[in-house]
C-alpha cells in the first residue's frame, strides 16, 4: 500500500486534471521559510513577488499546470484566533492566488463534524494520495512523505478534502 514518495515536482508536472492540497496545523516550522516567517513578525511584511528566488519555482510549476488545465486547490483548516504562522499564510497567499491556486479557509471550529486524514496530504487526479509528515514542532518529519496509490486511502482524501471545500469560505473573502 505505501510505496516511495515519487518527486512532487514530478507529480504536479504530470498531473492532467486536478491537485488539491490539504493543510491542517496552525504552525509550520520548516527550515526554507524560517528567515520569511521571521521577517513578517519583526516587520508585519512578506515576500509577494511570484518571481522572487522565494516564490521562482512554484510560481513556475502552478502556472505551467494552471495552463495545462489542471485545477491547483488548497484547502486550510486554521484555529481562531489565528496563529503568527497563519497570518503570515494569509498574507503571502495572494501569491499563490495570482499565479494559479484557488485557496479557501475553514475555521477548525466548523470541521468537527468531519472524517479527516491524520496527516497533510496533496492529491492527484483522484489517483495518488502523498502525505507530508511533520514533528510536534511543525518541523519535518524524518521521513517526510508517504505515497499510495490505494483508491480507499485515495478516496478518504478527496471525501474529506471536498467536504473542507465546500464549507471554506475562498480566500478574499476571509480576513485574519
Amino acid at each position: 500500500m505505501w510505496l516511495n514518495a515519487p518527486d512532487f515536482d514530478h507529480l504536479l508536472r504530470t498531473a492532467q486534471r486536478s491537485a488539491i492540497h490539504l493543510e491542517m496545523r496552525d504552525t509550520y516550522a520548516v527550515p526554507d521559510e524560517a528567515q520569511a516567517v521571521e521577517r513578517y513578525r519583526e516587520t508585519g511584511e512578506s515576500d509577494l513577488d511570484p518571481e522572487s528566488e522565494y516564490w521562482r519555482n512554484w510560481a513556475a510549476m502552478v502556472r505551467e499546470a494552471a495552463a495545462r488545465g489542471v485545477a491547483v486547490r488548497r484547502a486550510r483548516i486554521i484555529s481562531e484566533p489565528v496563529t503568527l504562522y497563519t497570518r503570515y499564510l494569509h498574507a503571502m497567499t495572494s501569491v499563490n492566488v495570482a499565479v494559479g491556486e484557488d485557496v479557501r479557509w475553514l475555521p477548525r471550529r466548523d470541521a468537527s463534524d468531519l472524517a479527516l486524514p491524520g496527516n497533510d496530504f496533496w492529491v492527484f487526479d483522484d489517483r495518488a494520495a502523498r502525505f507530508n509528515h511533520f514533528t510536534g514542532d511543525g518541523d519535518w518529519a524524518d521521513p517526510r512523505t508517504s505515497y499510495t496509490e490505494d483508491p480507499s486511502v485515495v478516496k478518504l482524501c478527496v471525501t474529506a478534502f471536498e467536504a473542507v471545500w465546500e464549507r471554506a469560505t475562498p480566500h478574499h473573502r476571509y480576513s485574519v
